[in-house]
C-alpha cells in the first residue's frame, strides 16, 4: 500500500451478541448465481418508521421506471444529499424495504437521502439480479465469466445516474453537494457510477464485491478499471472476516494511485445475531445489526467533503 493512503484497521470491539452457533459462509458451488442465491446482502426489512420523514417516489431510468425512498430533514434547506445502494435479498426482492437505519443515520446530520430500489426490487422494473444471471447461464454456460454480469450492474449504475436528474427537480436539495454510498454489490455499482459522473463529491464502498471477488475475473477486472476513473474522495470499508478483504484493499492500492483522498478502514471480527443465508459474517457488519459501528465513520467522511445539514437533528 502506498504510504498516502488514509488507512485505518480499528481496534475497537465490533461484535454484536451471539445466538447461538455461527458459522462461516462456505461456497457450495462456483456459479455466482448461487452465491447470489446465499443473499449478497442478507438486509432484513425496514419498517416504515413513522418518525422519519419518508417518500416513496418514482423515476425514469431509460424505459424502466424505478422506485426509490426519498428522506428529508425539516427545514428548507438546501441540504446535502447521499444515494444509498443497497444489496440483494434473494427470495424477498419484490418486498419494498425502505432502509430506515440508513435514513435515521443521515437525517441526524441534516442530510436528505435516496434510497433507489435496485431494477427487479420492490417496486422498480425489470428483472431481478438472479433472474437476469439465470437467463445469462442458459446462453453462455457458466456465470462466473458471463459479459452479462458486469453489463447487468453497469445497467444498475444507469439507474443510480438517472436519478440524478431527479434530484435536480428537488429545490431543497443543494446539488453540489451530492455523495453516493452502497453496500456489498450496492458498493460495486456505487464505484460504477462514481466512476461515470463528476456530481458526485464523494462516495462510500461498503465490501462491495468482498463475496463474489474470487469468483469472477471480468467483475475483478470492470472493478479495478472503475477505481482508475474515479476523481472524488472515496472511503473504502470491509471487516476482517469477511469472505475476502482484496476487493477493498486492491482498489484502495489503485485508487491511491490517482486518487490521494482514498481512505480505507478494515474493522476487526464481526459476529451478526443473525444470519440466515450463513454466509460470511463480516459481511453483516454493513447491515442495521452492525450500523453503530461504522455509522460515526460515515457521516464524519461525508462531513469532511459535503460539509454539514442545514437541519436540526433527528433522534
Amino acid at each position: 500500500m502506498k504510504s498516502g493512503l488514509q488507512q485505518r484497521v480499528e481496534r475497537r470491539s465490533a461484535a454484536i451478541p451471539v445466538a447461538g452457533n455461527p458459522l462461516g459462509w462456505r461456497a457450495e458451488c462456483g456459479l455466482i448465481i448461487l452465491l447470489l442465491a446465499l443473499g449478497i446482502t442478507q438486509a432484513r426489512g425496514q419498517p416504515l418508521a413513522e418518525s422519519l420523514p419518508l417518500n416513496e417516489v418514482f423515476y425514469s431510468s431509460g424505459p424502466l421506471r424505478i422506485q426509490a425512498y426519498l428522506y428529508r430533514p425539516p427545514g428548507n434547506g438546501p441540504f446535502p444529499l447521499v444515494i444509498y445502494n443497497h444489496g440483494s435479498r434473494e427470495n424477498r426482492e419484490r418486498e419494498s424495504r425502505p432502509f430506515s437505519y440508513v435514513g435515521r443515520i443521515f437525517l441526524q446530520s441534516g442530510y436528505a437521502v435516496l434510497v433507489p430500489e435496485r431494477r427487479g426490487y420492490g417496486g422498480s422494473d425489470g428483472l431481478t439480479f438472479s433472474e437476469e444471471m439465470r437467463q445469462s447461464i442458459g446462453r453462455h454456460g457458466v456465470a462466473n465469466e458471463s459479459p452479462q454480469v458486469v453489463s447487468r450492474l453497469q445497467g444498475e449504475s444507469d439507474d443510480v445516474l438517472s436519478a440524478l436528474d431527479f434530484i435536480k427537480t428537488l429545490p431543497f436539495v443543494d446539488q453540489s453537494r451530492l455523495g453516493v454510498m452502497g453496500w456489498s454489490f450496492g458498493g460495486i455499482v456505487t464505484m460504477f457510477a462514481a466512476s461515470r459522473s463528476d456530481p458526485f463529491r464523494a462516495a462510500v464502498d461498503q465490501a462491495g464485491g468482498a463475496l463474489v471477488w474470487d469468483r469472477s475475473a471480468a467483475l475483478r477486472d470492470a472493478l479495478l478499471a472503475a477505481a482508475r476513473q474515479v476523481h472524488s474522495p472515496v472511503l473504502l470499508m470491509v471487516a476482517q472476516n469477511d469472505r475476502t478483504t482484496a476487493s477493498i484493499t486492491t482498489l484502495a492500492r489503485a485508487l491511491q494511485a490517482r486518487n490521494p483522498a482514498t481512505e480505507m478502514i478494515i474493522y476487526p471480527p464481526f459476529i451478526p445475531s443473525r444470519n440466515p443465508g450463513n454466509i460470511a459474517p463480516g459481511h453483516l457488519i454493513f447491515s442495521e445489526q452492525g450500523s453503530a459501528t461504522w455509522e460515526n465513520d460515515v457521516r464524519s467522511f461525508f462531513a469532511k467533503y459535503l460539509g454539514s445539514g442545514t437541519s436540526r437533528a433527528i433522534r
